[in-house]
């Protein structure tokens, strides 16, 4: 019985467990005690002293940080409530963020204005933990889109205010920002406008050329397999096809170089970023018309309404949600393909990027790196939003 009675307590304790909290925990865990919380160079290029935990703070800010990793981290492996699973997940994000700053000021030698601390491994990895953490406990939660919107922008601000704080001040990002200032928001921009000004030309072009697809069904494969191919094609490849023919528009049409076009640089870069678009814009376009409900068509007819008038009032607005999918897709791609623009000079953060592994520089690398998974990041959560949003608007309106 005695056995027996063990094996059910086990059986219990196991069930008590989270599956996804078992995996947090053990990665958390290896990263807390295994893996540097610090790099330490003299200079920004030499190769970097890892710096554990204990090495990289006072020891009683060491303490605190292990206490506070440890107590989130048994929070996390058990079926706790998601409220609070959400909050100790978010808190301990924040004392990550806190502390790795303190290990900057504490590591950053007074006479030495060349040496540079990055948050190493440890870092790292347990802020990737806790942000799967976090993300599991906002699924579970099931938060209306509005409220992921603004949940996001918390987030932001929470990241602004860190940043204004000046407690990462003594990190190496920082100090490659403070010597990039103004490149960074000059690229910053030019990194916006390769995305969403490809966007904006691919929707253009893309929507109606789904539109012809869907009315003339004998094209359809003939756009779609084209289009294909054309995706099929590397991304630096398709750079480097279009230097040629757009280096010799730029020398023998007449305006062509006024307004920008040559072998290198922002010409090639939003063309290349606009062929990548049209496929997911035109196939997902295609397949919102082609979801429209057959009663919804035969209704509108029976209206008396015309082709124009069924396909701007009643299909296009129900096969929106679809279409907005493919625009989601198109720009989170764009803004990590815009990278890829720095090797031929057409701006972006990718020219941080390239300049940094060139120099063996990681700091530099993270400067131009960072922003562009925040800046995806963003647009797939405002995205999934309004795509939400937009299907609940569509079966409204079906339903009417």
């Amino acid at each position: 019985m005695s056995a027996i009675s063990a094996y059910r307590k086990e059986g219990r304790a196991a069930a008590r467990l989270d599956k996804l909290g078992v995996i947090v925990a053990a990665i958390a865990l290896f990263a807390l005690f295994l893996q540097p919380f610090a790099l330490f160079r003299a200079n920004r290029i030499v190769a970097a002293d890892n710096v554990m935990v204990w090495s990289a703070m006072p020891l009683w800010q060491a303490i605190i940080l292990v206490v506070a990793m440890l107590a989130a981290i048994a929070l996390i492996l058990f079926r706790t409530p998601v409220n609070l699973r959400l909050g100790v997940s978010i808190a301990a994000i924040a004392v990550l963020a806190l502390m790795v700053g303190r290990a900057g000021y504490y590591l950053m030698p007074a006479d030495n204005p060349y040496a540079r601390v990055s948050p190493g491994a440890s870092f790292w990895i347990l802020l990737f933990a806790f942000s799967i953490a976090m993300a599991d406990a906002i699924v579970r939660k099931a938060l209306p889109p509005m409220m992921r919107i603004a949940f996001l922008i918390v987030a932001a601000v929470a990241i602004g205010l860190l940043l204004w704080s000046g407690a990462w001040n003594d990190l190496s990002i920082l100090k490659e920002y403070n010597n990039r200032a103004s490149a960074f928001w000059r690229e910053g921009r030019t990194h916006v406008e390769l995305a969403f000004g490809s966007l904006a030309a691919a929707c253009l072009a893309g929507i109606p050329i789904g539109i012809l697809c869907f009315r003339v069904p004998r094209v359809r494969a003939t756009i779609l397999n084209s289009l294909n191919v054309l995706q099929t094609i590397p991304s630096i490849a398709l750079f480097g096809l279009l230097i040629a023919p757009l280096a010799w528009i730029g020398r023998n049409v007449p305006g062509a170089a006024e307004l920008g076009i040559a072998g290198i640089g922002f010409a090639p870069a939003i063309v290349a970023l606009f062929a990548y678009s049209l496929l997911p814009v035109v196939s997902n376009t295609v397949a919102g018309l082609d979801s429209v409900p057959r009663d919804a068509r035969e209704a509108a007819r029976g209206m008396g309404m015309t082709g124009r008038q069924r396909l701007f009032q009643v299909e296009l607005p129900l096969a929106f949600p679809v279409i907005l999918t493919g625009i989601r897709i198109v720009l989170v791609q764009n803004i990590g393909l815009a990278v890829i623009a720095g090797l031929i000079g057409g701006g972006g953060y990718g020219t941080f990027v390239f300049q940094g592994i060139a120099q063996t520089a990681t700091d530099l690398v993270l400067l131009g790196a960072l922003p562009v998974v925040g800046m995806a990041f963003a647009a797939a959560i405002i995205l999934d939003a309004l795509v939400e949003l937009s299907q609940t608007r569509a079966k409204k309106g079906s339903r009417a």
